[in-house]
């Protein structure tokens, strides 16, 4: 396989969706970059991995681990390594920024947790760290069985981008919110209510997951990514087991394949009810918000009485899942299908006809179709705007490939937009979740999986109800206790924060909160 323009042979990785992996040099490195962009491609994710070894080849040349990233084509996914030097200290390596505008934070990132840095970008900000620990301090190189005790930094001010002119003001939102929503803080340069630029801080929950996941089992570690974040619990799971699987050449039993997309699907619903809720709701709409909560909760009530758990948390393992439904969950979860259907498509009519709703949702937030395909803007968000990409129906593997995803999109780029590909997914994943259930293979829910005995990696790729989900995961042998040297978890909203920022532009103060509840991003997702 090749990326087009590109001289570059590619090693397929034996997963169930096109994922390609090849060593690159610091050339290739940038060629590639501008290969993709050429061929209408997309930077999936970059992330770095820390030193490989601390023996010195020289006094000036030292073994400095690598910088990875992602990028996805029509073909398929394409992972990329570039193995470091350090010169002087620091590990390097060119900037992809100018490229893919959404490598900047994911760049910034790496360089706070493994002192990689990315040469000429025009941003270098500190992104995880806030103080709480040192400058030199770089969580990801440390010796994940004897790790220290981090040394705080000083606190110093964060050089947020400033805007001056006449009547030109500040409003600092954040990061503390009311309510259980995440930290992150908004600083709004405003003329009374019109808002001429949003700068985001984000990175307050980083919790230390990817190295956490390097102290666990393989084979339990399913259980850290599912929690990731907790609105996506089926997505991260079913992409880090893939990874695994692929690491261990497992092929899961078709009902297990099939049973785990059910509950994708499920989780798609969930988060989309809730959403049209709380849309409804930041226009002053209460009854939309009351309505689609009340669905919301019996719709996860059936989850938990078929799967355990309401967020069906720990219900992907590795080899399948955990336990298999009943023919009365069939009939139960078929039964709501129809019920659910029936009532979202009245709320649909409601929201369509409510003048008030639909003046505060139309031009609203607006990203433009060209303006998206720039910013790399992704999935659900990206979908609203005409970027016509999604897993499910561009890579399809079981079930989807039967069952033939029909695809949402809109053009207009606008809440309305946003709102209305919600609603369409809503549908169509009903349409997918009674195909699921009607032809549901019979079989085993679960098979053996055996490390392998050699260093291997493997990566997982699934379409998330927000975007892609991708898990990248770098196994020890036997020898080393088949221990993971790296997995990074990669959320699609890295790839739509920075859209936001865009879409805020020229609208008031006031329509803020529905702009951001419209992309509904994860705080957690991407500050692990």
């Amino acid at each position: 396989m090749k990326i087009t323009g590109l001289d570059l042979e590619f090693a397929a990785l034996p997963a169930p969706v096109p994922i390609w992996y090849a060593q690159v040099s610091v050339q290739q490195w940038q060629q590639a970059a501008t290969a993709v962009q050429e061929e209408g491609g997309r930077l999936l994710a970059i992330w770095a991995s820390g030193a490989i070894q601390n023996v010195a080849v020289s006094e000036i040349d030292i073994r400095a681990g690598a910088v990875f990233c992602s990028y996805v084509t029509l073909e398929g996914a394409f992972w990329l390594a570039l193995p470091l030097t350090s010169h002087n200290g620091v590990a390097s390596y060119p900037d992809l920024s100018g490229v893919f505008p959404a490598a900047n934070r994911m760049q910034r990132a790496a360089a706070d947790l493994s002192n990689v840095h990315a040469q000429g970008a025009s941003d270098a900000r500190p992104w995880f760290n806030h103080g709480a620990w040192a400058s030199d301090h770089f969580p990801l190189l440390q010796d994940p069985e004897h790790l220290p005790v981090p040394t705080p930094g000083p606190l110093v001010d964060y050089p947020f981008v400033p805007v001056q002119g006449d009547g030109v003001h500040e409003i600092a939102v954040g990061p503390v919110h009311a309510g259980i929503i995440e930290p992150g803080h908004f600083r709004f340069s405003v003329v009374g209510e019109h808002i001429l630029r949003l700068e985001q801080r984000l990175g307050y929950t980083h919790k230390g997951a990817e190295q956490r996941m390097t102290q666990l089992p393989p084979l339990q570690a399913h259980r850290l990514a599912g929690r990731v974040s907790g609105d996506s619990t089926v997505a991260y799971a079913w992409a880090y087991c893939m990874a695994l699987e692929s690491v261990c050449g497992v092929t899961i039993p078709p009902r297990a394949a099939w049973l785990r997309a059910l509950m994708l699907e499920r989780e798609r619903i969930a988060n989309h009810l809730g959403d049209l809720g709380a849309l409804g709701n930041d226009v002053a709409f209460a009854f939309g918000l009351a309505q689609f909560s009340r669905l919301r909760e019996d719709w996860q009530r059936v989850s938990k009485a078929v799967f355990g758990h309401r967020f069906m948390m720990d219900c992907i393992v590795a080899g399948g899942i955990k336990s298999d439904i009943s023919r009365a969950h069939k009939d139960q979860m078929l039964a709501q299908c129809d019920q659910i259907e029936l009532e979202v498509r009245k709320l649909f009519n409601v929201y369509e006809a409510h003048a008030g709703l639909q003046d505060r949702f139309m031009v609203t937030g607006r990203i433009t179709p060209e303006l998206a395909a720039r910013l790399g803007m992704t999935g659900l968000a990206g979908r609203a705007s005409s970027q016509t990409w999604d897993l499910r129906c561009d890579h399809p593997f079981a079930p989807y490939a039967d069952l033939q995803v029909n695809m949402a999109t809109h053009h207009n780029g606008d809440v309305g937009a946003r709102a209305g590909v919600r609603f369409d997914e809503v549908f169509e994943s009903l349409r997918l979740i009674r195909g699921m259930l009607l032809d549901l293979p019979v079989g085993a829910t679960q098979c053996e999986v055996t490390l392998p005995d050699q260093a291997t990696r493997g990566a997982g790729w699934v379409e998330g109800w927000r975007g892609e989900i991708w898990v990248a995961l770098d196994l020890a042998g036997a020898d080393q206790g088949n221990r993971i040297l790296r997995c990074h978890l990669h959320d699609p909203s890295w790839q739509n924060w920075p859209v936001l920022e865009h879409a805020i532009m020229n609208d008031i103060v006031a329509d803020f909160p529905l702009i951001n509840k419209s992309f509904n991003l994860s705080y957690s997702g991407q500050d692990l």
